[in-house]
């Protein structure tokens, strides 16, 4: 029997490994970036292998969350799939491939082109994230004994260009249903490099180590107001201020924070002449305030908790007290401090109150959909997945119809 190459096609990052190799996983940036002070090109996990993080310049092929350059993915897919990194053989492989919601029927056509005729893979079953993400021990997230999936989920996929709220009945999206919320890392770093601009330094050029930043020192509030009375007091009686120093990319690559001192106060360990430092205030939980306060930049949307009540209010009122009980978060973002007590607060003021609300995140929130697909390719030596895949002969036959038909569209 054929391995199972698991291709979960972030648009920032992609995690990809062997089924049957958990240790295989691995997280290869999505882009390939140009180096200002390296003078080349590093694609994929090459970025790895930069001396200098400062102004880089970024090659995507994802825009606005839709694979629009395949160009530039072909290029990291032959980085990926090459002797550097998982040393596949793509004819011999079967393939599990995520694709955005709502991807484009044209965009659709050219995923299973670029598949079956270019990388002339075995097979293929190509679905979204969210939908992944169910064959995982789902009940296990609320400390319930192991079993199926529950048979109503809500998925929120909060990545790097959208926040998707996706409700499952039966084990099927309901796509009238399914909200999106146009903001993701990619916005809450650029909205973080505004603001560090304008308050203390230029980082307009410095995506990479904004969004440094952005991972080491940002959580999300439970009490913005109380929070940001806290900002307007004296550094030593502000217990959120933080100060990061920066790289210099010469003796330091990776920026720090500076550990407080036993009593609080900023004055754990004093900054030397040569480190330059950045100061982290009340940006270090206005930024993600944006997912849940939208209008805080001008956009007429919903936040999170807002926008998981109008899905579920969308679905079977039947299925309505089940969706409340079995929120699931996922995707990078979702790895910020204090997410889920957020969501679970706030969801609970809109849900009526004789639903229970339950919001649980995966310990590792952003190779959810990942795991999901490895139990599928595993579960009953991978008899669950062949009735999902479509067979580079089936495609070559059929064109993808086929793929349209099996692998399900909305």
């Amino acid at each position: 029997m054929l391995e199972t190459l698991i291709l979960d096609n972030g648009a920032y990052t992609i995690k990809a490994g062997i089924a049957t190799n958990p240790e295989s996983l691995c997280h290869i940036p999505n882009s390939i970036v140009r180096g200002k002070h390296d003078r080349r090109n590093f694609v994929g996990d090459e970025l790895n292998n930069c001396q200098n993080y400062s102004a880089l310049y970024y090659r995507l092929p994802f825009e606005k969350g839709l694979l629009t350059n395949w160009g530039i993915e072909k290029n990291v897919w032959d980085r990926v799939f090459s002797n550097n990194v998982l040393k596949v053989d793509p004819t011999q492989h079967n393939l599990i491939l995520s694709e955005p919601c709502f991807n484009l029927p044209n965009m659709q056509e050219m995923y299973d082109q670029i598949v079956y005729e270019e990388y002339e893979f075995a097979a293929s079953f190509r679905t979204i994230a969210p939908r992944l993400c169910l064959y995982n021990d789902i009940p296990s997230l609320y400390g319930q004994r192991q079993g199926s999936a529950p048979d109503c989920v809500v998925i929120v996929d909060v990545g790097y260009s959208f926040t998707h709220i996706v409700p499952f009945v039966n084990g099927a999206p309901v796509p009238s249903a399914i909200k999106r919320i146009n903001i993701g890392g990619k916005l809450l770093t650029n909205q973080l490099k505004e603001l560090v601009s304008f308050r203390y330094y230029d980082m307009m050029e410095e995506t990479y180590l904004i969004n440094d930043v952005k991972e080491a020192c940002c959580y999300v509030s439970n009490d913005v107001f109380k929070d940001l009375s806290i900002c307007r007091a004296p550094p030593s009686k502000n217990k959120i201020i933080q100060e990061y120093v920066l790289p210099d990319f010469t003796k330091r690559h990776k920026g720090y924070i500076i550990p407080r001192a036993e009593d609080g106060s900023l004055q754990g360990r004093r900054a030397d002449n040569t480190e330059q430092i950045l100061t982290m205030n009340n940006e270090r939980f206005m930024i993600p305030e944006i997912l849940f306060n939208p209008s805080d930049i001008g956009m007429n949307q919903a936040g999170i908790p807002e926008a998981i009540y109008q899905s579920v209010q969308a679905c079977d009122p039947d299925a309505q007290g089940l969706l409340y009980a079995n929120v699931v978060i996922v995707g990078g973002n979702a790895n910020l401090p204090g997410f889920k007590a957020r969501v679970q607060n706030d969801l609970r003021r809109f849900a009526p109150a004789e639903y229970d609300v339950r919001v649980s995140i995966p310990e590792n929130p952003a190779d959810y959909a990942w795991s999901g697909a490895q139990f599928l390719a595993s579960v009953d030596d991978g008899a669950r997945l062949q009735n999902k895949l479509v067979t580079r002969k089936e495609y070559l036959e059929h064109g993808s119809d086929i793929c349209r038909i099996k692998f399900g569209s909305f």
